[in-house]
């Protein structure tokens, strides 16, 4: 078996974590790549080769948001399917819509290659927002892709309409935790970019005017120079600078302190596909507490792992912090519950549910 998991990069961002660090594990039972449309320093430690296309893309944005992705990435998709080919590759995963859109190409030009498309948001952010200018070459990736893989209930149902091979399996837990969270202390974690809208930054720093004097809110996390200087109107606006620990990006020890120096883990997000942050605090044993969203939704399950708090309301939010910032019973008991939810998500656990994904290539190539 030969498996070539494909990025736009490997920066900072959830997507290309929860690919490297599947991939990490995969490659401990199969022959397994990286493959990126730029050539950046991988933000992550890959245990697997990595290789840059032979024309790169330029280095210039996150992901690729924009219109006719074919005329975009002409050439990275021509030396891909070349790369393919060459390689003898038996299956390729696409993370996120501009790499699906790639499916249809890719099965033209290799139609042997198990092709695998993997959704890491929400149904509704895909179509509406981040690839409303690709549409029509999203949903062609999707119907062409020989599986989907998405994360939650809500999206199976979704992407079912375009695919019916569509699964759902969770991504793996991104950090194995040294020590558990100090239920004592009087810091809230918050992990995720800066960016206000998505992250509703403007909701956690408007809730923390409302926090008792001795409880601050620890963030780890960067953004863009625009959402990064709104980020600083808005803590002037709410007059929460002494209530702010502002930490930027985190990773690999201090991220761990980050979360083993907290006793709650808040999100506010207006939209997720399953925060990668959120199994993260869990396997610190962090309780939660989450404004509503289908990634939410998921992890906390009906609130039996944590509190869904109503969506973009931040008075219903504060009315749940103010419960967990007062009773250490309370914090220790959604600690025990984050604890027992992400067993779920360990990393063998979820390598071993893709696999019968990647080896039924081999099986019907044999």
């Amino acid at each position: 078996m030969k498996l070539l998991i494909v990025l736009e990069n490997v920066v900072m961002d959830g997507v290309k974590r929860a690919a490297t660090v599947l991939g990490n594990n995969l490659n401990r039972q199969m022959d397994v790549a990286f493959y990126s449309l730029e050539n950046v320093q991988p933000y992550y430690t890959l245990e697997a080769p990595l290789v840059t296309a032979k024309r790169p893309a330029p280095s210039n944005v996150l992901n690729y948001y924009g219109a006719e992705p074919y005329q975009q990435y002409a050439d990275q998709i021509e030396d891909l399917c070349d790369y393919l080919v060459t390689e003898k590759y038996t299956s390729v995963i696409l993370p996120a819509g501009l790499l699906t859109s790639f499916a249809p190409l890719i099965k033209n030009q290799v139609p042997e290659i198990r092709v695998i498309a993997w959704m890491h948001n929400n149904f509704k952010t895909y179509m509406t927002q981040y690839y409303k200018l690709m549409q029509t070459e999203f949903k062609a990736g999707l119907a062409a892709a020989d599986t989907v893989v998405v994360l939650t209930d809500s999206d199976l149902e979704h992407y079912r309409q375009f695919n019916p091979n569509t699964v759902k399996i969770y991504n793996p837990l991104t950090l194995a935790p040294e020590r558990q969270a100090d239920l004592n202390s009087r810091v809230i974690a918050f992990t995720g970019r800066i960016a206000i809208q998505h992250k509703g930054i403007d909701y956690l720093l408007e809730a923390a005017k409302f926090l008792p004097a001795d409880w601050k809110i620890a963030i780890a996390g960067s953004g863009t120079a625009e959402d990064m200087a709104i980020f600083k109107q808005l803590i002037n606006k709410f007059q929460v600078a002494d209530k702010i620990i502002y930490r930027g990006a985190l990773k690999d020890r201090q991220l761990q302190q980050h979360y083993e120096t907290a006793s709650i883990f808040v999100s506010t997000s207006r939209w997720e596909g399953m925060p990668l942050v959120m199994g993260e605090a869990m396997a610190f044993g962090l309780p939660i507490i989450a404004m509503e969203n289908t990634g939410s939704a998921e992890y906390l399950q009906q609130n039996s792992y944590g509190i869904m708090t109503k969506s973009q309301d931040v008075a219903d939010f504060v009315r749940v912090l103010q419960r967990f910032t007062s009773s250490r019973f309370l914090r220790r008991y959604y600690a025990e519950r984050s604890l027992e939810r992400i067993s779920h998500f360990t990393p063998a656990t979820i390598a071993a549910q893709w696999l019968p994904l990647v080896k039924e290539t081999n099986q019907e190539l044999v």
